[in-house]
Formats: structure tokens, sequence, C-alpha cells
């Protein structure tokens, strides 16, 4: 009898999903079947295991996929990766040898739309955001590694399906489901940390590109037969196979990743853009680029960024710093022995300056003797689940995502503000009500810069 009710449960969510798709009045009645109250029509009962899809088998997509698969909630059904004959993706295709694998996750949706409830991408930052737009579009929660995309405009696109398609979506800055936002969430809100006015973000471990002497991209080799080098491209402009662009490299290039920005920004800067309510800003200045390039990140760099005020928060400057020996200036309140060399931030409040790092790391009170003579009366913090288990739990409408797209969708977006201002250089002004740069036209076109021809489809979701 249970499993009989099982299989009308599954059955009803899929026709559920397709009339949902496509787009008929009988969604809002199907809505209404008692599974459905708390998920909606892509919700996953507590009694069944979510079927996920692993999008990306190497490197962090592969230790994405292993967490997932950690988890007893979880079936990993499928696994999908450009390079799955490739001897890095080796160790998830042993683990999980039931899986059905597949090079394109387009063939993936095509042979298994029904069976499977969730996908993780963890992919290089260009191939984001067709997948998840498609995963989406055909109700499939989405677990997407950060940053969210490459481009603003894409950013803003999947913000708008995630509400479009009523799925579950988390961005993948796991430190924003431990300890770190939940202590600056509840010292915001009880007034420890208060009007603030400056934050220096900064980044200077070694990067692929440095040293790196570029002036074009490279002339290309024949792409070794165990890579799809079309889907790898996906929606970017095609150049020719070359080591250079694959093997994590891509995140070098202006038009595969994001740099530094992307990769570390949403570690140390979420929780202050999201409890000080940064929003996006309006003025966005290069102060430093070393060795700057149309094709590549600088070398070094250091972007300022300029918030208005926002409710009761005064305005308030975010400069970011990268670069091996590009330090951010040292605090007065900070012991002179403590240096700021490994990524972190310092936030300069009202009566009191604090020090922290990335990820999960909390914020201190600096110097540490102040930290010490208030720590009995600062407030305590709720703990939370973390970042995969959150996740799961949203697929069956028990929790809300921790960064869902429209909170890391537009953590995102300020970063892809720098970006651009890393690769032209001066001040850019920005509105935020428009979505435009208003004194650059060039940097206002690399908002939105157009698909390759043949995936145009994803941009109209």
């Amino acid at each position: 009898m249970i499993q009989s009710r099982k299989s009308h449960v599954r059955r009803e969510r899929v026709v559920s999903r397709r009339r949902f798709l496509a787009g008929t009045a009988a969604v809002a009645a199907f809505s209404i079947v008692p599974r459905h109250v708390l998920g909606g029509p892509n919700y996953v009962a507590p009694s069944d295991k979510i079927r996920m899809a692993i999008v990306g088998c190497g490197s962090r997509g592969g230790a994405i996929g292993n967490l997932f698969g950690q988890k007893e909630q979880t079936r990993i059904v499928a696994l999908c990766d450009v390079a799955m004959e490739n001897g890095r993706t080796k160790k998830i295709r042993e683990k999980y040898p039931d899986a059905r694998q597949f090079q394109d996750f387009r063939q993936l949706i095509d042979k298994m739309e029904d069976d499977i409830d969730a996908c993780s991408i963890g992919v290089p930052d260009h191939a984001h955001f067709w997948i998840a737009m498609l995963a989406m579009s055909k109700g499939k929660h989405v677990y997407v590694e950060k940053p969210l995309a490459n481009t603003y405009e894409e950013c803003q696109l999947l913000i708008e399906a995630e509400k479009k398609y009523g799925v579950a979506c988390q961005m993948g800055n796991q430190g924003h489901s431990g300890n770190n936002p939940m202590q600056f969430k509840t010292w915001v809100e009880q007034g420890v940390i208060k009007n603030v006015k400056r934050i220096d973000a900064f980044m200077n471990n070694k990067r692929r590109w440095h040293g790196w002497k570029i002036d074009g991209y490279p002339a290309g080799q024949p792409a070794p037969d165990w890579i799809d080098w079309d889907v790898w491209t996906g929606p970017a402009e095609m150049h020719p196979y070359d080591k250079r662009l694959d093997g994590g490299n891509w995140r070098c290039w202006y038009v595969y990743g994001n740099g530094a920005f992307g990769d570390w920004g949403p570690h140390i800067l979420d929780t202050a853009h999201r409890y000080l309510e940064l929003g996006l800003p309006t003025e966005i200045e290069a102060v430093k680029r070393e060795g700057p390039n149309d094709y590549i990140f600088p070398q070094a760099s250091t972007i300022a960024f300029r918030f208005p005020a926002r409710k009761n928060m005064p305005p308030c400057e975010v400069t970011w710093y990268d670069g091996k020996t590009n330090y951010a200036p040292h605090p007065p309140d900070l012991e002179p022995e403590r240096n700021l060399k490994k990524p972190g931030k310092v936030i300069y409040g009202e009566g009191l300056t604090f020090h922290g790092g990335s990820h999960n790391a909390v914020v201190r009170i600096v110097p540490e003797s102040k930290m010490k003579e208030r720590a009995a009366t600062l407030p305590r913090w709720p703990r939370q689940s973390d970042h995969f288990t959150n996740f799961l739990r949203a697929c069956r409408g028990e929790e809300k995502t921790h960064s869902p797209f429209r909170i890391g969708g537009e953590l995102t977006q300020v970063f892809m503000l720098g970006v651009i201002a890393q690769r032209y250089g001066g001040t850019i002004k920005f509105d935020p009500k428009t979505g435009r740069i208003t004194n650059n036209d060039l940097a206002d076109k690399m908002l939105r810069t157009p698909p390759r021809k043949g995936w145009e489809q994803y941009y109209k979701l």
C-alpha cells in the first residue's frame, strides 16, 4: 500500500511539472494537492530520497558531488561532465558506478527529466547560466557553485527565474551557512556592528595568471578526444582548445571566469553585503591596476565600491585588494604583529573595528584586548544547518535556502561590476534602478554580452 502511494505521488509530481512548464492553468489546481501545500509543485516528500545529478565531476564539482552523496537524503542518479572519460572524473565515477553518465547536460535532461529532482552545478563560471536555466525551466532544484554566473545580465535572469519557476536555489558560498553569517546578523541587529562607513577586503594569494604575459588568446591545439569542447565553451566565445584555457586555467580569462573576485569575493564579503544591506554600488573606481590586459586579470588591483546610504545606515565604501603584495592598510587598532596576508576583511564601524577571515570565520573586535573586555556581554548567535543539508531541506520545503539567487545573485553582480572596472580602469558610474553603466558605453555593453550563436534559447527561458 505504501509503495502504491509513492508511485502515485511520483506520477503526480511529473504531471504537475509538465503542466507547469506548459504554462497551463491546471498548475494552480494541482498546487492544492496536500503534498504540495508546503513546497509547491517541485516539492520532494521527506519519505523520498532526493534524486540528484552531479554536473561537473572533476575538481570542485566532484567535491560538491561527494558532499551531497554523503547525505542520507540523497541518491546520486546521474553524473555529467564534458570530460567524463578523463582521469579527473575517475574517482566520482568509481564511487557511484550505478549512476548514468553523460557528457552533455542537455542529453541528461532529455533522457532523465522525470528521474531527477535536483542537480549540483560545479563547472567553469561561463557555463553556470545555461545549465542552471535549463534545469530550473524543467522544474529541477539547483545548487550552483559561486560565483552565480559570468555576467551581470545572467545573474539578473537567474534571479528572475528563481521566482518564476519556484524551485529551491542555492549559490555555493558554503560559509554563508555557518557561524559567520549568524554572528554578523546578530551583531548588526544588536548594535555591536553599526554605522559602518568603510570595509577593506583582501585576497593576496598567488593566482594562476600571476606572471603570465598575454597579448591574445592562445593559438590552440587539437582538442583531446576525451573532451567535448563545444559544450565546454557553451554560450561563450569559441576559441580553440588550449591547456591555458582548460584545467582550472579558465579562471584567468575574462571570457570564462571572474578572477579573484568570483573565486574569493563570495566567501569574504557575503555577510557584510547581506546584513549591511549594501545592495548595488553607484560608483566603482579602479584605484590601481598592475599589468592591465584585455584578456586576463591584472597582476594586482585595488577596486573601490561606493554604496549609497540605506535606510538608517550611512554610505559605505568597500575597497578590494588583490595581488601578491598589494596589501590593505594596517588598521590602527590591530596589533602590529598580526598581518593581513590571509584572505579576509577589516570592518570600520562606529566605535569598534572588526577583523575577519573568509568562508565561515567569525569576526573579532580589534585589538584583542578589547575583544576580551567585551566577551562576556557580546550577544550569542543561533546555529543553522550546513549549506548542503540546507539545500536538501529546501528541496522538501522544510527550510529556505541560506544563499538563494536573490541574495547570491546580487552579491555576484557587485563583483561583476568590479571585474569591469579591473578590465577598463577609471571610474564607472552605475545606476542600480536601470541596471546600466551611465558614463562608459563600452563598459555598459559588458553587463550583457550576447551568447554564441546556437545558445540564445537559454536566455529566453
